[in-house]
């Protein structure tokens, strides 16, 4: 069933982060649906503005909308992730969305907060809520692309301003981490420090982390022992990802290691049985392993085994 990302982020604040995983295709839609169920944990699908353009955004919303019959145990809300204004009113006029990100950080800060107001205005009214990002993170992801140069962290003393200015009903926040599979070198990690300042100032408001892929290096290793390149790619430690939902943060965003999952499979699979050319029996192999990995992402979110408590919150039990 959709819910609101509102509504889940009510349950979940301090107790629990729900993961939003990122889709393309079937094979991710179903392996997400049921990763979900096998660790009984509500969830949030992403998609962006580039796997609306994939195909056709109809196609995905079409998926979403079967997986949601074949799976009626499952609870979810459905968001747009990394915005721009025009695709955000686009979501929120089509009715189907739970909630949109607006992604104006690269904006100087009387324009972001300007930009996310227009686009909060506008889904409120339609009961959708509104997602937006102070500060910057570094990497690339599909259309976002910010050297590390560039990048900033969330700086505590505009959020209270940002959030009270713009309308927004979460924010994404830079602590540390990076979009794409090279996040960190030696040994850097998630600045907590500016967590927790920017929960003493919004306390109980949801917080975001985004670019949080772990890049597991057994991953990592496989894929390149199958012909892959990924020399150097490391990234979040999800032993963290519990410490940072008791300071406030809802939800956290994993797409890269859904995108190294599907590498993996389709390389190895080809590698060892180069004879084959149905796309189905790898296709078979990655749901199943997708589902592993969603299950075991939500134990580190601490979002395994919460269905039963969102329903009963919810008034769905």
């Amino acid at each position: 069933m959709i819910v609101t990302t509102a509504d889940l982020f009510k349950v979940a604040y301090g107790k629990f982060a729900v993961g939003a995983y990122n889709i393309n295709n079937l094979e991710q839609c179903m392996g997400l649906f049921r990763g979900n169920l096998d660790s009984q944990a509500p969830f949030i699908i992403q998609i962006s503005k580039g796997a609306r353009s994939y195909t056709h955004k109809l196609m995905l919303e079409g998926l979403i909308r079967s997986a949601e019959q074949v799976f009626p145990e499952a609870v979810f809300a459905v968001h747009l992730d990394h915005g721009d204004e025009a695709t955000c009113y686009d979501c929120i006029d089509s009715g189907f969305y739970s909630s949109v990100m607006i992604d104006a950080s690269h904006e100087s800060l009387a324009e972001n907060i300007a930009i996310t107001r227009r686009v909060a205005d506008r889904a409120h009214a339609k009961g959708i809520s509104v997602e937006a990002e102070l500060g910057q993170l570094g990497g690339v992801e599909e259309h976002v692309s910010v050297k590390e140069a560039d990048a900033k962290l969330t700086d505590p003393d505009q959020a209270l301003e940002f959030v009270t200015g713009s309308g927004c009903d979460s924010l994404a926040c830079a602590i540390g981490t990076s979009h794409g599979a090279f996040k960190f070198i030696g040994t850097q990690g998630l600045h907590f420090d500016v967590l927790e300042e920017i929960q003493k100032r919004l306390p109980g408001f949801p917080l975001v982390m985004h670019g949080s892929s772990s890049v597991p290096q057994d991953e990592v290793a496989r894929i390149n022992a199958a012909g892959g390149a990924l020399a150097g790619a490391k990234g979040v430690d999800a032993g963290e990802f519990h410490r940072a939902s008791l300071l406030g943060v809802t939800k956290i965003n994993i797409d890269t290691d859904g995108r190294l999952v599907w590498t993996r499979v389709h390389r190895e699979y080809f590698r060892d049985k180069p004879e084959n050319f149905d796309l189905r029996p790898p296709g078979k192999v990655f749901m199943a392993e997708y589902a592993a990995f969603i299950a075991a992402k939500n134990g580190f979110l601490g979002s395994a085994g919460q269905l039963g408590l969102v329903k009963k919150e919810l008034g769905l039990a």
